[in-house]
């Protein structure tokens, strides 16, 4: 009998090894996280296109490093873009060039980041709590929905959340685990990259704060205060940024554009944008409320007996616990300070929250109530993609709804979903019930990424989309674009013109640069929304496109509205032409 007074599953013991800690055993454990990572975050690897809101934009940017040899000064579509800082996009053309295809290069960065962290979260537990504890954190966080499912996506976040655990493993390693000075600099220097892949890099520095409450009130640490060694740290974090920062500053201080572009990010973009979000508002609450309950699943539903476990080491001065939970909450409370959020800004706390848990983890895996806990999940997924499949089959109408707006027939996924879905359920019971809900969480996500996501890519990367466009505008020697959309400037095989990127807080104004553009020479089109085609192209000439990212689109040519071309501004038109290194699709 266990200590949760249930015996042990079978196979679940035998894959956590009690008692074992030979060189032989971590490579085994190494090999098995890797293989169940790669076929969590990796299946589906090159069978799609980027997609919006986010991909088509940074693999745009990407791209155009490549295409011009510029990896300094990061621009979308012709315009300077200062969302973010580069070092991102430097990994993801690294990537797209190693491939020598932008379809099998640009979730490689992502994919890898996901399998880095997870063993970088192994390595560490290993080393604080032993083998069987690393092992148990480490495959809770692959069974985490957010923490899997972002490493599937072509964003910055799975990135950062690497950089962000990396950094807090050099540094946890020296003040918890070592002494290591030489892991507590190369935790700063992980944060440098972090900021200059985005200006949160800098989380992982927060431990130290707890920590140095902590110590100061006599809890056990193995390197107490970091105190000088902070300073090379820092000097190391500062060396990290500046390997794009200083020669940003040298290549804009010519003014102009270049200017702007620095001011837009490190001010606007930064400072700003935390403190008064234009975009993105939720309250306080938000993740606490909505996105952690269901997103951090299944980890976050062993609060119940994480809690007291937590309590009572906090009482026994466990200095681990302690500092990754106060780091967490940290976390928490800096994104939550901000009234802009999006749903993967906290994911860099998953891991921290999976080796807070992992010291008990053994023995929660092995116990009834979280083992029905899991098997209770896993049988409503099942069930969940069982009942679709059924509910569309006896309604048509609903699945022809699907087939034409996403490209898709849903029925046939959705049952293979659950048929395979079933296999593990049955196979492993209520008795592995976490095996058994990992087997229907690789099953679902193997569907998706071998059935889904190629059958609905026509329409996510508006492929079938700017097939009409393509066919509709052929007839015209120069094509423009307002409100272009990055995919459209992937896929399209023809030059086109674009009025600035992301202009959406003025688009009327960049409606009226576009009407200049038109009314300046003969044979042009646009490709318009709806809504700009009312505000200037109301009398022009026009053919529906259909819709697509939420918007109805016209082909308008011809006439526009006077009042808008006497506003528009004729400089902003910019030529781009198509991706020639690795071709639109990289196919």
């Amino acid at each position: 009998m266990t200590a949760a007074g249930a015996s042990a599953p079978c196979v679940l013991d035998r894959l956590l090894r009690t008692g074992r800690s030979s060189r032989r055993d971590v490579a085994l454990d190494v090999a098995f996280l890797a293989a169940l990572a790669l076929l969590l975050m990796g299946t589906g690897l090159g069978l799609r296109n980027p997609w919006a809101p986010d991909e088509p934009r940074f693999v745009l940017v990407a791209v155009d490093m490549l295409r011009s040899g510029d990896w300094l000064i990061p621009r979308v579509g012709g315009d300077l873009y200062a969302d973010k800082p580069p070092f991102f996009f430097w990994l993801l053309a690294s990537a797209m060039q190693l491939a020598g295809s932008m379809r099998w290069g640009f979730l490689l960065p992502s994919l890898l980041a996901g399998v880095g962290t997870t063993l970088l979260a192994y390595d560490l537990l290993r080393r604080a709590r032993g083998r069987e504890v690393a092992l148990a954190g480490a495959f809770l966080l692959l069974l985490t929905f957010q923490f899997t499912w972002q490493a599937r996506q072509a964003q910055i976040d799975a990135v950062l959340c690497f950089l962000v655990s990396l950094g807090l493993y050099g540094l946890l390693r020296h003040t918890l685990l070592g002494p290591a000075p030489r892991w507590f600099i190369a935790g700063w220097f992980a944060a440098g990259l972090g900021v200059i892949t985005k200006g949160v890099g800098f989380l992982p520095l927060l431990v130290l704060l707890p920590l140095a409450i902590l110590v100061r009130r006599g809890w056990p640490a193995a390197a107490g205060r970091p105190g000088a060694l902070s300073l090379a740290g820092a000097g190391a974090m500062l060396l990290a940024i500046g390997l794009w920062f200083v020669p940003m500053l040298f290549a804009t201080s010519a003014g102009g554009d270049l200017l702007a572009y620095r001011n837009e990010i490190l001010f606007q973009q930064t400072v700003t944008r935390y403190a008064d979000s234009w975009h993105h508002h939720e309250p306080p609450w938000y993740y606490v409320v909505k996105v952690i309950p269901v997103f951090w699943l299944p980890l976050i539903a062993l609060l119940p007996w994480l809690v007291p476990r937590w309590t009572r080491a906090l009482r026994a001065r466990d200095t681990w616990v302690a500092v990754l939970l106060a780091w967490i909450v940290l976390v928490l409370v800096f994104f939550s300070a901000s009234s802009g959020k999006r749903t993967v800004y906290v994911l860099p706390a998953v891991p921290a929250l999976a080796m807070a848990a992992a010291p008990w983890l053994p023995e929660l895996l092995r116990a009834r109530g979280p083992r029905r806990l899991a098997f209770g999940l896993a049988t409503v997924l099942v069930l969940a993609a069982a009942a679709a499949a059924v509910y569309l089959a006896v309604e048509p109408a609903r699945a022809a709804d699907i087939e034409q707006q996403y490209g898709l027939r849903p029925v046939a996924p959705l049952a293979t979903a659950a048929l395979a879905a079933a296999v593990p359920l049955l196979l492993f019971r209520v008795r592995d019930g976490w095996l058994a809900y990992g087997g229907v969480f690789a099953a679902i996500l193997v569907t998706v990424g071998l059935m889904i996501n190629p059958g609905i890519d026509e329409a996510r990367s508006a492929r079938t989309f700017l097939a009409r466009v393509d066919q509709a505008s052929a007839g015209f020697a120069e094509l423009g674009l307002v409100d272009a959309r990055e995919q459209y400037l992937l896929q399209l095989r023809r030059p086109t013109v674009n009025f600035g990127h992301a202009r959406w807080r003025e688009w009327q104004q960049e409606a009226a640069d576009a009407a200049v553009w038109l009314a300046a020479g003969p044979d042009r089109a646009l490709l318009v929304p709806a809504r700009v085609r009312d505000e200037c192209f109301a009398d022009a000439r026009a053919v529906e496109l259909g819709r697509a990212n939420r918007e109805d689109w016209f082909l308008v040519s011809g006439s526009a509205v006077a009042s808008c071309i006497a506003r528009g501004d004729p400089s902003r038109a910019t030529w781009y032409f198509p991706p020639q290194l690795l071709g639109n699709t990289g196919a």
